[in-house]
């Protein structure tokens, strides 16, 4: 079966914060017929046209993240100031999934949350106790005084729900990796009893969410995260190529193993097409 769609991660895969993954590129320049220069323009110019060759073979794009810091707007606004051409309708988030949750489930949540993520929610209401508490990726929410909020508003409601917008171990900064939300998430669990219902990577529910309706056997997820991307990924009967940028590390194995290990999302790019032509 050919490959119809290709779901391709953000951070660490295409880039890490502001800055285009070096290790995704710098085998590039065989698919360019310019003189490149050196710097942040030229990286960029050879991400777009891997992007092109994807799409000029017939292979739907979508950009998935378990990024939780920021809205919907600022992520796109941030990508295009890269210097990424995507187009908002592309990204599917794992917040922009735990919106929909809540929506769906009439929550009026105690949010940790950075300030900026918290716009994509409902309004609070005021008139209502919380009912649950929604914990994203939110380093200054991370005190004692807003955990302890978390904890009574669990302990002290009953059914209230625990609501995790993704449980990452770690993810990928300028200065290496950093503590995910995971860690937060299990304590609240830990103190409560409750168990978290988790919205994104490597959650079905997210995965299915991002496919809307195509057949998973038909496409794949270029990812570095050997849990959130590749395992999650499979465990829905997705094909899953594991690219060594980002947060890859070598002793990590995912089970079962991705469909590929390749070195960048060039190669990604290039496996996905020449499988096509089989």
């Amino acid at each position: 079966m050919s490959i119809k769609a290709a779901l391709i991660d953000l951070s660490g895969t295409l880039h890490v914060e502001d800055d285009p993954t070096p290790n995704a590129v710098s085998a590039l320049a065989r698919h360019v017929t310019l003189q490149l220069r050196s710097g942040k323009a030229s990286l960029i110019y050879i991400v777009y046209c891997i992007l092109f060759r994807l799409r000029a073979a017939g292979v739907a794009v979508k950009f998935v993240t378990n990024t939780t810091k920021e809205s919907r707007k600022t992520l796109h606004k941030r990508l295009c100031e890269i210097g990424f051409e995507v187009d908002a309708s592309e990204i599917y988030s794992s917040l922009s999934a735990a919106v929909a949750f809540v929506e769906a489930n009439k929550l009026n949540p105690y949010y940790l949350l950075s300030d900026d993520a918290r716009q994509d929610f409902p309004p609070e209401d005021t008139y209502h106790y919380f009912d649950s508490v929604v914990v994203g990726l939110a380093p200054k929410a991370f005190n004692y005084e807003q955990m302890n909020k978390a904890f009574k508003v669990l302990l002290e409601q009953k059914g209230s729900q625990l609501v995790a917008v993704h449980q990452g171990k770690y993810y990928k900064r300028g200065d290496g990796l950093a503590l995910g939300p995971g860690a937060f998430v299990k304590g609240l669990e830990y103190a409560t009893g409750r168990t978290a219902k988790v919205i994104g990577k490597p959650n079905p529910y997210f995965f299915e969410g991002a496919l809307a309706g195509r057949d998973p056997a038909s496409c794949v997820m270029i990812g570095d995260d050997a849990n959130d991307d590749i395992v999650g990924a499979m465990s829905v009967g997705m094909l899953a190529i594991q690219v060594k940028t980002g947060k890859y590390l070598p002793d990590v194995v995912p089970s079962p193993p991705p469909t590929a290990l390749l070195e960048n999302f060039a190669e990604a790019v290039d496996w996905i097409i020449q499988r096509n032509k089989q």
